[in-house]
């Protein structure tokens, strides 16, 4: 099968193009290198640089007539949707309908999103968030992707083009940056490695749902293979506190750094645990994905924390 992978020299989604290609697919990436890395992508993949909101993207499609795509393409920061909602809107709602337009037009038979499952909640959500139990977003990031879904929708009803919205909690593994905001795993390791301190914004108290990206890129490969359509939550419904990882990492890195506490860029108030657009607690209900493509993580968070410890060790020697 020919499939189109958006965002296919980044973190997730780089690895779900070796996976393809693994399996023997015929892969086309489409990325703007804004985030990605050249290096990243598979030799094997044809490479577009271009940016998802290019409106050549149509022509890349007709060329190559992808059976399939994944969509990772996109901007990824809640706090960078915060300070310009305009740009996230641009990559994410607008940059989506780009892609969803073009697929209709050549025929693509499923789109596979990458969507978000702790930004479509809010704090008087439950906890696990079951897909039908999300508040309204309180962040832009948050208001993109759950609109990017209903465009999904639409464009099924109107076109046929079959989709799943992944709903991911946070991911975590090789290659993601250790640059930026996002990627607190990343971040702490790659300090740590580097005898830098890392920063525990607040308390360290406020948690998240942490995936192996190795649990993640299986997800997608179970959502190309089966004919349902919708959104999917993807966790393991735990919740992990900041105080865990920076103890745990640093016991796997061996670093000498204490636990120094701050607050997010652009707050005065060193006791905030939280930037603006964050919630303080995020864990996933993936009863769903099991339920109906029989998805379940297998990586435990602490191996899939000294497998990472090793990927960046290994690469900072």
């Amino acid at each position: 099968m020919k499939i189109l992978v958006t965002g296919g020299a980044g973190f997730i989604g780089s690895n779900i193009v070796d996976a393809l290609i693994g399996l023997g697919h015929s892969v086309v990436v489409v990325d703007n290198l804004s985030r990605g890395k050249k290096a990243n992508v598979n030799r094997k993949a044809k490479f577009y640089k271009l940016d998802v909101r290019n409106k050549r993207i149509a022509a890349i499609f007709k060329k190559e007539k992808p059976q399939a795509v994944f969509h990772y393409a996109a901007q990824i920061d809640i706090r960078t949707s915060v300070r310009d909602p305009m740009l996230d809107a641009e990559v994410n709602v607008l940059g989506t309908i780009n892609i969803l337009q073009a697929a209709a037009t050549a025929k693509v038979k499923k789109i596979i999103f990458a969507s978000s499952g702790g930004s479509l909640s809010s704090e008087e959500t439950i906890l696990p968030t079951p897909e039908n139990k999300f508040a309204l977003p309180v962040s832009p990031y948050g208001a993109a992707k759950i609109s990017a879904e209903m465009y999904l929708h639409y464009f099924w009803k109107m076109y046929g083009l079959a989709y799943a919205a992944l709903r991911m909690a946070n991911v975590y593994g090789p290659r993601q940056s250790p640059h930026g905001e996002a990627g607190v795993i990343a971040i702490f390791t790659d300090k740590m490695l580097h005898g830098e301190q890392p920063i525990i914004f607040g308390s360290g108290r406020q948690t998240r749902d942490y995936v192996y990206i190795e649990d993640i890129v299986r997800a997608n490969l179970l959502a190309l293979k089966s004919k349902k359509v919708g959104s999917y939550n993807v966790g393991t419904g735990k919740e992990t506190d900041v105080l865990y990882l920076f103890r745990k990492l640093r016991q796997l890195t061996g670093a000498k750094v204490g636990e120094v506490h701050g607050s997010p860029a652009g707050q005065k108030n060193k006791a905030t645990t939280l930037a603006p657009g964050e919630q303080k607690r995020s864990s996933l209900d993936a009863g769903k994905i099991r339920r109906e493509l029989g998805w379940r993580p297998k990586i435990k968070l602490d191996d899939g924390l000294q497998k990472t410890v090793a990927w960046f060790r290994a690469r900072s020697s």
